[in-house]
């Protein structure tokens, strides 16, 4: 990250929350899904969609707010702005390239000045693993079916738990959330469950950790005379597909 002026900045702007949620504010996801996703996309400020066990209903979608975005960066001492590369894979994601190049151009429309570094998902991920990356570009499946999976590997502090950060590139630590993830991790009643980790959700997206953009919309075509159910882990599995 550097200011206007090319040069190293003395510190890390992306370590206030304002900045964070300024870059939120900035993205227009509803121009990426009608554009760039051509409708097959849903907008979000959550980390799973409502079908899935830990959905929080009261995140709403932030606004898409660019001149509320300049007036943040201003309060955070950033009124300039600076210069940073979103980097992201090329290969993995439905747009994932061109949804980056949209995120840079609404980021640099509030002077946060943002190239775009694209490559094959096994480059991201390697020079991810090492934190080569301040900013990047990326997607996740929950396989468990709730939102204890993407807050475990994206944003819970690395390293704290086994298992715990695993995809946490961008290095995030917010003990609060994880005390409360870890509370319901282990407990047992589905209401309080789903309570806890609502919160763990609510903690980390008003916090800024991450910013979701939205959840693609994946789809299968068959021949005529069979019918498939889809997974919501996006695998095409043959049982799946049944004679009408």
């Amino acid at each position: 990250m550097t200011g206007k002026d090319g040069k190293p900045l003395a510190k890390n702007p992306l370590k206030d929350p304002r900045v964070r949620r300024a870059m939120s504010m900035a993205i227009n996801r509803q121009g990426i899904k009608d554009r760039i996703m051509e409708g097959l996309a849903e907008p979000t400020d959550n980390l799973v969609p409502p079908q899935l066990f830990g959905y929080n209903p009261n995140l709403k979608t932030l606004k898409y707010d660019p001149e509320g975005a300049k007036k943040l960066l201003a309060e955070a001492g950033y009124p300039d702005g600076f210069g940073i590369t979103l980097h992201t894979p090329n290969n993995r994601y439905v747009n994932d390239e061109k949804i980056a190049q949209t995120i840079a151009q609404n980021l640099t429309r509030i002077g946060i000045v943002t190239k775009v570094e694209g490559m094959p998902m096994a480059t991201f991920a390697a020079k991810s693993i090492r934190h080569e990356y301040s900013f990047g570009l990326v997607g996740w499946g929950a396989q468990t079916g709730e939102v204890s999976s993407p807050l475990r590997a994206l944003v819970a502090c690395e390293g704290a738990r086994k298992g715990y950060g695993t995809v946490n590139w961008g290095q995030y630590c917010n003990p609060k959330m994880d005390a409360v993830l870890d509370k319901a991790l282990y407990t047992m009643d589905d209401k309080e469950r789903s309570r806890l980790l609502q919160e763990a959700t609510a903690i980390v997206v008003d916090d800024g950790g991450i910013i979701p953009v939205h959840f693609q919309v994946t789809t299968w075509a068959a021949r005529k005379g069979f019918t498939y159910t889809p997974r919501t882990d996006e695998r095409t599995h043959a049982q799946g597909f049944m004679p009408q």
